[in-house]
């Protein structure tokens, strides 16, 4: 037996049942239950954001985002959203995505980042340990699966101080690098900085310093920019500071 023509328009006008569009149309199912079933939400701490690179365009993140979404399936993650840079070096400092990626975190938009190798995500060890820093005051919880290392857990934590140590010993010993590397240079009788000033220029700086009023602005401008304006500005005090000759 139909139902009474237009019958099911009213019921549906009667229950305030929309489907999607906004026309009034929803199932059977959902008319019985008197609602439509909501979107499922991310439950609490499981908010996961995945980052992937690829160096160059030729090369494609499949193997990642697969690795990455099948962990996060194992572990009960749900994925809210993935970021991806293409033919974009490692240690390159504009990487977009990445900025997103912080961008989520800073925002409290994600609960848990996932990566597929450290190398995949740092530029160097500072960056590392900075990134991972700034992930632990923001309570997001941080995984890289090849890796096999996860900030919430006791080995996880460990790595964190250990890549520290690293991350400040690879500092020193950089800073040693250069300061031995300046030492060596010094005893070949090389100058180290910024090139001096000629004579001819002290010398100029010096006569336009007593015989004019000239700012240190406009003095620098009459030297044609051969002396940075601070040290015109430091010759011109020298100058104007010496008792006059004739005095």
């Amino acid at each position: 037996m139909c139902p009474e023509k237009g019958g099911q328009e009213r019921l549906y006008r009667a229950c305030g049942l929309k489907d999607l569009a906004g026309h009034g149309r929803v199932s059977e199912k959902e008319l019985l239950s008197g609602r439509k079933r909501a979107a499922a939400k991310p439950r609490p701490g499981t908010r996961t954001a995945l980052y992937m690179r690829v160096s160059t365009a030729d090369q494609k993140p499949d193997l990642q985002d697969d690795d990455l979404r099948g962990y996060a399936a194992r572990a009960g993650l749900d994925v809210v959203q993935d970021y991806c840079d293409v033919a974009v070096s490692g240690r390159r400092e504009g990487r977009p995505q990445l900025n997103a990626l912080m961008a989520a975190a800073r925002n409290h938009e994600i609960d848990c980042v996932l990566v597929w190798k450290f190398d995949r995500f740092a530029r160097s060890t500072r960056h590392l340990l900075t990134a991972l820093e700034e992930f632990d005051h923001l309570g997001v919880r941080c995984v890289s699966v090849q890796d096999q290392i996860d900030t919430d857990s006791p080995m996880g934590r460990a790595m964190f101080t250990i890549i520290g140590a690293m991350a400040e010993l690879e500092s020193s010993l950089i800073s040693e690098r250069v300061t031995a590397g300046m030492r060596a240079a010094e005893a070949r009788g090389k100058h180290l900085g910024r090139p001096g000033i000629p004579k001819r220029v002290i010398s100029e700086i010096e006569a336009l310093a007593i015989s004019t009023d000239l700012s240190v602005r406009q003095i620098q401008a009459k030297i044609a920019g051969q002396a940075s304006r601070g040290i015109v500005g430091e010759i011109i005090k020298r100058a104007r500071a010496a008792p006059s000759p004739g005095l």
